[in-house]
């Protein structure tokens, strides 16, 4: 393995993008250009609804977790450089399964989400002990990341139809005119829940021409009774329409959203002072404040994929029985990585 260099607080491996992705992209698309893109994967969260560290969770045939999965599609889709954002004390974790698996394939790096990874000025409250949240996580990849790159969660499934999407919107997408340029998968809500509790869901307004108007985090996301409802201490339960656009942090970004980030912080700090040891600053803030001030656009790339995910413990084997089909239907290969 290469000597590992250490930036800030961060740790990166390069790798050379070699024949084997080259080959494994040809299998499904061929593409007009060749621009270095990016995936980030956020997978510093330990899971606490799950009972345990679920993004290392053996699913597939061989082995495989979750993110193996979005990772196979990313690479097919064009998509040549990965990021993982990890927690610093399971960095040995990382690089010695998925990123073993994937490092042959693609360059990998590694960034930890940390407590004190803050804009200038600004420092954790006494007795604060979990990072701050999915904005502050993209955020940490500021330093590594210079070209337009694409989000996601470690732990959910987001169906390769996404990917292609989001690398077609990827290789032109540009900034304009003071305003940032980015996208994001919108799935049908109905196809984004779980049997086995609530989930958090970004709830989206959309223009008629495709593009966010609004977007709101709800936390608390079920089937009551047949009907699909949010809960607010303040509201109770509140009925949301089937068919209602939700965002599951599969975003396309151009390196200004670090900069809107940064601006966010400072509204966000004030707000969380209410609440120091456990607010959470989340994407889906940073883009509906942002779009509220005329700083960015969000294009919305409809996909019809069902997600799937190990929210709970109790999702686990399902999940684990719909990859393997995929597997052994010829979705995907049984093996994913035949070195790994």
């Amino acid at each position: 393995m290469e000597k590992s260099a250490i930036i800030e607080g961060m740790v990166f491996y390069p790798r050379k993008i070699g024949e084997k992705q080259n080959k494994a992209r040809g299998r499904f698309w061929r593409f007009e250009e060749d621009r270095d893109m990016t995936l980030v994967i956020m997978a510093a969260g330990m899971g606490s609804r799950y009972g345990g560290l679920k993004q290392l969770d053996s699913l597939g045939n061989g082995g495989e977790f979750m993110v193996d999965f979005s990772i196979y599609d990313a690479l097919q889709a064009g998509f040549d450089q990965i990021v993982f954002i990890i927690k610093e004390e399971n960095y040995d974790l990382f690089v010695q399964t998925v990123g073993h698996r994937v490092e042959q394939q693609a360059k990998v790096q590694y960034v930890f989400q940390k407590l004190e990874d803050l804009p200038q000025g600004m420092s954790p409250a006494p007795g604060r002990e979990k990072p701050w949240g999915t904005a502050q996580a993209v955020y940490a990849c500021r330093h590594v990341v210079g070209e337009n790159f694409a989000v996601i969660n470690a732990d959910d499934f987001y169906g390769r139809e996404s990917f292609v999407q989001l690398a077609q919107f990827l290789r032109t997408a540009g900034d304009r005119e003071g305003k940032a340029s980015f996208c994001m998968a919108g799935f049908c809500l109905a196809n984004t829940l779980t049997e086995n509790g609530t989930v958090s869901r970004g709830v989206c307004s959309c223009s008629a021409d495709g593009y966010l108007l609004d977007v709101t985090e709800r936390t608390k996301i079920q089937r009551n009774n047949g009907v699909i409802q949010y809960f607010e201490p303040e509201t109770g339960w509140v009925d949301l329409p089937e068919d209602a656009v939700a965002s599951m942090n599969c975003w396309g970004f151009t390196p200004a959203v670090f900069q809107l980030i940064e601006r966010g912080f400072q509204t966000f700090w004030h707000t969380c002072q209410a609440n120091p040891l456990k607010a959470e600053y989340y994407l889906p803030t940073v883009i509906k404040e942002s779009l509220a001030q005329g700083l960015c656009e969000v294009k919305v790339l409809p996909t019809g994929a069902k997600w799937f995910g190990v929210t709970y413990r109790e999702d686990r084997e399902a999940v684990a029985a719909r990859l393997q089909e995929m597997q052994h239907n010829g979705t995907y290969p049984e093996r994913l990585w035949q070195h790994g």
